[in-house]
């Protein structure tokens, strides 16, 4: 080959990588394409509307009318029942993320037990996951049944009386809490039981030999191995904890005496339960709720994830 065809060849090869690059720029924009309409749709423009809400007040029917500045995070901060709203949001989610993540590597750990009929248990602990947050609080509002229920019954069983579950002031949120406990069980016994099954057993026997037994294995290989799944965890039950609705609604709609309204049932009374359409009122909620989210959501990595061993 001459020298020409050489430095003829050498000069088209920028423009044919160049020509390749936006090909295959191209290929992935359209394959993001969906994605990118399914986020703009049902996140980016609802995100940006509940803003633009929040400082307009509206009409009967929910529409914007007048800006109103902050008003509405003014009347929102300054009312009687926020600070109400807001400790019950936080201890709603302390009663459902602790517990439930305790409890759900307690029994991933007996799951990975070798002894006879241990699929079965495996199976049962993980039905959960298959049911939905309506058929689960549907099922638990017949346990919780003040009357009829399944619980008051094994209590009367005992010679104790039962329990108003639903409509105590003192015990309602802690009875949404078990339900939402179990219903998040299934999911996260799935996550906990990979992270378990990938440490190697080699660790295990390695340690055996050098004398480690019973908690001194948990605490040295288990739980430093598992550290990615529980920070997963962590992070994932407090923003659903954070954001339940299904299980309040159905169960005890708020009450009683709001002692049960998250700030998300909260958004739902004020916008459209009960004929009301204050949508100005609930996106400033939505909004708070959002800034909650990302704060507690940072905070966790920020503490939590310099913890995390990664293998």
């Amino acid at each position: 080959m001459s020298s020409e065809a050489v430095s003829a060849a050498v000069e088209r090869a920028p423009a044919t990588a160049t020509r390749r690059a936006r090909r295959e720029g191209l290929v992935a924009f359209l394959f993001l394409l969906p994605s990118l309409v399914v986020f703009l749709v049902f996140v980016f423009y609802p995100l940006v509307q509940s803003f633009y809400l929040s400082v307009h007040s509206n009409d009967i029917i929910g529409r914007p009318t007048l800006f109103v500045g902050l008003q509405n995070y003014v009347a929102m901060l300054t009312g009687p029942d926020f600070r109400l709203v807001l400790w019950t949001t936080f201890w709603f989610a302390v009663l459902t993320v602790v517990p439930g993540i305790a409890i759900s590597l307690g029994l991933a750990l007996l799951l990975t037990a070798r002894i006879r009929g241990i699929r079965f248990f495996r199976t049962a602990f993980a039905l959960p996951f298959a049911f939905s947050v309506a058929t689960s609080a549907v099922v638990f509002s017949v346990l919780f049944n003040s009357a009829v229920g399944v619980l008051n019954g094994l209590l009367f069983q005992i010679g104790s009386s039962g329990l108003a579950w639903l409509t105590d002031p003192g015990i309602a949120l802690v009875s949404i809490a078990i339900a939402t406990v179990w219903l998040q069980l299934g999911y996260d016994l799935l996550v906990l039981a990979a992270g378990l099954g990938a440490i190697p057993d080699e660790l295990y026997e390695a340690a055996r030999l050098d004398g480690a037994t019973g908690w001194r294995l948990a605490r040295s290989i288990t739980l430093p191995l598992l550290a990615p799944q529980l920070f997963f965890l962590i992070v994932v039950s407090t923003i659903q904890s954070l954001q339940s609705f299904g299980q309040i609604y159905i169960l005890t709609r708020g009450g009683p005496s709001n002692t049960t309204t998250t700030l998300v049932y909260s958004i739902y009374s004020k916008a459209f339960a009960f004929g009301s359409s204050d949508f100005g009122f609930a996106s400033a909620e939505a909004v708070v709720l959002l800034l909650i989210v990302l704060v507690i959501t940072a905070i966790q990595f920020g503490i939590l994830e310099r913890r995390v061993f990664y293998r």
